[in-house]
């Protein structure tokens, strides 16, 4: 028997493998978090990804890990960070609007996710808030160009590790600098971490939920206001 919470969302190229997971408490919005480079080992499994998702959860998110096309048991092949990576995570974003409508939406993305999830969040107005954990901002390849986020207008959390192999911070506070204003872009830093935040997963799941949960509120507050 399929485990509980894990379904297959239908695509183009036949399907794609997610587990969704529901907050303890509370519906408070709704998350999509994206995996590492599939072609490296990455799937909705990577230890980064289910310690950001359960971060999410914390803050009250429904969360939906997906393996891109071609990993696991999801149809389809590999294509790239500018490729049908990026229609597998529309598909979902579908799946969470058709049944989770009027909630607050997060993406969240782990370094090659990142890079789609980035992209695929700033474009899309579903999307309210933004996450990129080891975002690879010094891969100088045409597939890690990350000039979109010029066009980026919604809040956006950077989690990095200060030793990560694939990203400096040097470059990634460059890129965050160069942002529109409106996009709100917050920076954290986690002293020692390399790429995988291997003994820091702990501290990589607080900032995430508190900056969430304090996303939360502020867009709680603004609705009661407005």
């Amino acid at each position: 028997m399929y485990p509980a919470g894990n379904l297959f969302i239908p695509a183009p190229h036949g399907r794609v493998e997610a587990i969704l997971k529901e907050p303890s408490g509370a519906r408070r919005g709704v998350a999509l978090v994206l995996h590492p480079h599939p072609l490296h080992g990455g799937t909705m499994h990577n230890k980064v990804v289910f310690r950001a998702a359960r971060a999410l959860a914390d803050a009250g998110a429904t969360t939906l890990r997906i393996n891109f096309r071609g990993v696991g048991l999801s149809t389809g092949e590999h294509t790239g960070a500018q490729g049908g990576e990026q229609e597998d995570a529309s598909l979902a974003l579908d799946y969470m609007s058709a049944n989770y409508p009027g909630l607050p939406v997060f993406l969240a993305g782990f370094s090659f996710g990142a890079r789609v999830g980035l992209e695929v969040g700033t474009r899309d107005a579903r999307v309210r808030y933004l996450i990129g954990i080891g975002t690879p901002v010094s891969i100088r390849e045409r597939d890690y160009d990350f000039s979109f986020l010029s066009e980026c207008r919604k809040p956006l959390l950077f989690v990095h590790g200060e030793r990560d192999e694939f990203g400096s911070v040097a470059d990634l506070r460059a890129l965050a600098a160069r942002l529109p204003t409106e996009a709100q872009v917050r920076v954290r830093i986690i002293p020692g971490a390399g790429h995988f935040f291997d003994e820091q997963l702990e501290e990589l799941r607080r900032v995430v939920a508190g900056w969430a949960e304090e996303m939360l509120k502020q867009g709680r507050r603004q609705k009661a206001e407005g």
